[in-house]
């Protein structure tokens, strides 16, 4: 197979043996690969993979058809168009999954975009409803909302019936934000004069979670599953979480169990797959790039001013 390898934080194409299933899992003729935040920490050497899974080879998400399966795996599988989550390794034409992490991609959804949904949708309803334990009517405040993990935590809010601000620091991005079912659209500085919210879903960091902490209902919950570019260090108002009796929490899923991951991926199934086939979610990308332009796709990633997600053609399909 043709994979994406980590050499001195830099990415190259190499030639690698084939992946084989083992117990419970299969193999994945790859067509789309997500890139997301972790894949550059893992090419910096400061997020190493789950034991188990490749060192070198980065990627946390893929879409594609089962072309093998182990020998406790139902053979049933073979050809289905899937997406799931795996430890690390997406970035490569042949991908090894656990058979219970599948997701079916609906008909009529393109691979192109079922390449970023696994990552960006199980993280969202994840910190949404089984951390954040958000419900109808609710308050929900998305910062870091136009990229992959805050877009669809937009549209799982939305799709629970709560109330979405989505925070963006890009006016180009607001109509696009209203179109994936956000409410209200602001900047960083119009968090200061929202309504008191029951869910905060932090994705930038300390600068926005310093402001948004302010604006807590009683009782809200605060989830915090990523820092990118605000800061990994915040000051928090103890007097108002006591006041509030608000909770604080964060979390990460590539180190997950596979029994944890097998349980909110049945829930994603459960609670998403139905809407995405009726189009009422969907995954927005940014640009999709050849797996031998793995450079330029992640310089893309990396700077700022894109909507959604960026993946990596590596199975020489571009839709």
């Amino acid at each position: 197979m043709r994979a994406a390898v980590i050499d001195h934080e830099s990415l190259r194409i190499e030639e690698r043996p084939d992946p084989v299933p083992g117990p419970g899992e299969v193999v994945i003729a790859s067509e789309f690969a997500g890139i997301n935040a972790a894949d550059l920490l893992q090419r910096r050497g400061v997020y190493p993979s789950p034991a188990g899974w490749p060192a070198d080879i980065p990627g946390m998400e893929v879409s594609g058809v089962v072309s093998e399966v182990g020998a406790d795996v139902s053979t049933s599988l073979l050809g289905r168009r899937v997406c799931t989550i795996v430890g690390a390794g997406a970035q490569a034409t042949r991908v090894r999954a656990l058979a219970a992490h599948l997701i079916e991609v609906p008909d009529g959804v393109a691979m192109s975009a079922a390449g970023g949904f696994a990552e960006a949708f199980i993280t969202a309803y994840d910190a949404l409803v089984l951390q954040g334990r958000l419900s109808f009517g609710q308050r929900l405040l998305v910062s870091g909302a136009a990229g992959g993990v805050g877009s669809a935590a937009v549209q799982v809010g939305h799709l629970l019936g709560a109330h979405v601000t989505a925070v963006t620091r890009s006016l180009a991005h607001h109509q696009s934000l209203r179109d994936l079912g956000a409410d209200e659209v602001i900047d960083l500085a119009g968090v200061a004069d929202i309504e008191p919210v029951d869910v905060v879903l932090e994705l930038v960091g300390a600068a926005h979670l310093e402001l948004a902490q302010r604006r807590l209902a009683d009782f809200a919950r605060v989830v915090v599953i990523g820092v990118a570019g605000g800061g990994s260090r915040s000051e928090v108002d103890l007097l108002n979480i006591m006041r509030t009796r608000a909770v604080l929490t964060g979390s990460t899923l590539r180190s997950r169990s596979p029994e944890e991951k097998t349980s909110i991926i049945t829930r994603v199934t459960e609670a998403l797959v139905s809407p995405w086939r009726r189009g009422e979610i969907t995954v927005p990308v940014a640009a999709t790039f050849e797996l031998d332009d793995v450079q330029d796709a992640y310089a893309f990633f990396a700077a700022p001013g894109k909507f959604g997600k960026v993946v990596l053609a590596t199975g020489g399909s571009t839709t």
